[in-house]
């Protein structure tokens, strides 16, 4: 018996947290994306989700990730991870349970959003981990740039978007994915410049 209260076991298959699909299974490897709560506006999104509602299931959910990336990476919001002190929050979070929680193989911390690729341990669940990432680093970030007297600020959005690995191909593509952010966000000209990535990281940056 596992007395750990966070602990799920077994395989949970397709399930959802809120109004976003998860495939949960501690076989996968996962893309996980999270982000702040001001990145995206609403409308903006609502007309992006009309637009594409009409397509195939599995295609709108790669051309929902495709568009929201991009509105993402136009750098909407005060995109607080820009700041040192809050990514340095973020990435020793991401890098504190790997190997007792997760298998952690590539991440960025991004101005407004956090990419991560990571297969949980036995007796962790996908949700679990990231809900962990989230609530600590959410209390931290909040009490650096909420304003004296006042509630902390809401800093993430409510859900993440994750896409389980299908083959080495995949894997090779969302690694790539993940370190090119930067790059591809006019951010730095090689994927090794941004401090706060696994690409640095290997580097011992």
């Amino acid at each position: 018996m596992n007395n750990n209260p966070a602990f799920e076991p077994g395989p949970r298959g397709w399930h959802s947290r809120g109004y976003l699909p998860h495939f949960d299974s501690p076989e996968l490897i996962q893309h996980v994306t999270f982000r702040l709560a001001d990145s995206l506006p609403g409308a903006v999104v609502g007309r992006l989700l009309a637009e594409i509602d009409g397509l195939d299931p599995e295609l709108r959910d790669v051309e929902t990730f495709r568009r929201l990336e991009g509105l993402a990476d136009a750098g909407h919001g005060a995109c607080w991870l820009r700041r040192e002190e809050c990514a340095r929050i973020v990435q020793d979070a991401l890098l504190h349970f790997d190997g007792e929680r997760y298998h952690l193989m590539a991440w960025v911390v991004m101005p407004n959003h956090v990419h991560a690729l990571f297969q949980t341990l036995p007796g962790w669940a996908t949700g679990t981990v990231v809900g962990s990432w989230k609530t600590f680093t959410s209390n931290a970030i909040g009490r650096l740039v909420g304003q004296a007297g006042e509630s902390l600020p809401q800093v993430w959005c409510p859900d993440y978007w994750d896409r389980y690995i299908r083959n080495d191909g995949h894997f090779v593509q969302a690694l790539d994915y993940i370190h090119n952010n930067p790059v591809k966000a006019g951010l730095v000209r090689r994927p090794e410049d941004w401090r706060w990535s696994s690409a640095a990281r290997s580097l011992g940056l």
